[in-house]
């Protein structure tokens, strides 16, 4: 079996793939062997551009599969940081029951260091009085 390396694979399908492969030359008929194959899909919007993570084959609780060459149109390494990082954070996100979601610089995700300016309780009451017309004391 070959050295796994990070590709994009495109299929007779038509289906466009990225997976962690390697390449098993058996008998002279190459399979290519997929470790954890997604989907990658990029959405623009006016808020930003995002990539559209989710696996290749959705029912199925398999990691690896395997493909024969005369299936694939074509397939290319891939050394894109930004792709690779994303693929490795929904593959370990994925084992851990939680999906992380590649945001554009800028954005930041709510945690539970930011704080809270008033409980749901405290804002009910601030609201009554204020819809009451009471003054604060």
């Amino acid at each position: 079996m070959g050295e796994e390396f990070y590709a994009i694979i495109k299929l007779i399908s038509g289906e466009e793939i990225i997976a962690l492969i390697s390449v098993d030359e058996n008998d002279g008929d190459p399979l290519i062997i997929l470790q954890n194959p997604l989907t990658m899909k990029m959405i623009h919007s006016p808020t930003g551009s995002y990539i559209k993570v989710k696996p290749w084959m959705e029912l199925s609780d398999d990691d690896i599969f395997i493909i024969r060459l005369d299936r694939v149109i074509t397939m290319t390494e891939t050394k894109d940081q930004r792709v690779i990082e994303v693929y490795d954070s929904y593959i370990n996100d994925d084992e851990q029951d939680s999906i992380d979601i590649y945001k554009p610089s800028g954005q930041v995700k709510v945690s539970n260091k930011m704080g809270y300016i008033s409980s749901v309780d405290d804002a009910r009451k601030r609201l009554e009085r204020i819809f009451k017309g009471i003054k604060e004391s």
